[in-house]
C-alpha cells in the first residue's frame, strides 16, 4: 500500500486540443492538464522513492479524496456546514475527470497499467486546505 497527498486545489483532465499540420491532426492535453499531470508525476514518484517501492504489477485499487475550496462568495452558514461535511461540493471538476488525470499521471510510475485497477473510488469534499488524497493497495 501507498499514500500520498497532491496538495493543492485538485486538477481535472481537460479536452484534448487538435492543431494540424499539413495533412495530419495532433491531438495534445491542454497546458493546464500537462502541468498538473507533471505535478502528480513528481508527488508520486517521491513517494515511491520514500517507500523503496517499484510499479505494482496485479491488480490494485485507488481510493481518491478530493478536497476542494469553499468558495468565498459563499455564507458563513453553508461554510460552517461544508466543513462538517454536511453538504457536499457539487461543482466542477467532475468526480470522473479527477480520477482520469490521476490515474493517466501514475501509470508506469506507482503501477504499470491502468488496466491492473479493479477497484476505483473517488470522493469529494469541502476543506480549508484543498488537496487531493491518493491511496493505492495491491
Amino acid at each position: 500500500m501507498i499514500e500520498f497527498t497532491v496538495v493543492g486545489e485538485p486538477g481535472a483532465q481537460g479536452r484534448p486540443c487538435f492543431s494540424t499540420r499539413g495533412s495530419f491532426v495532433k491531438a495534445y492535453d491542454p497546458a493546464k492538464s500537462k502541468d498538473y499531470k507533471a505535478y502528480v508525476k513528481l508527488v508520486a514518484a517521491a513517494a515511491m522513492n520514500e517507500y523503496s517501492l517499484k510499479p505494482f504489477d496485479g491488480a490494485i485499487s485507488v481510493d481518491i479524496k478530493a478536497f476542494v475550496s469553499v468558495p468565498k462568495s459563499k455564507s458563513k452558514k453553508f461554510r460552517e456546514a461544508a466543513l462538517i461535511w454536511e453538504i457536499r461540493p457539487t461543482k466542477k471538476p467532475d468526480c470522473d475527470n479527477i480520477a482520469k488525470i490521476l490515474l493517466d499521471a501514475m501509470t508506469r510510475i506507482v503501477y504499470e497499467d491502468d488496466k491492473q485497477i479493479v477497484k476505483l473510488s473517488v470522493e469529494k469534499y469541502y476543506d480549508e486546505v484543498p488537496r487531493v488524497e491518493v491511496a493505492i493497495i495491491n
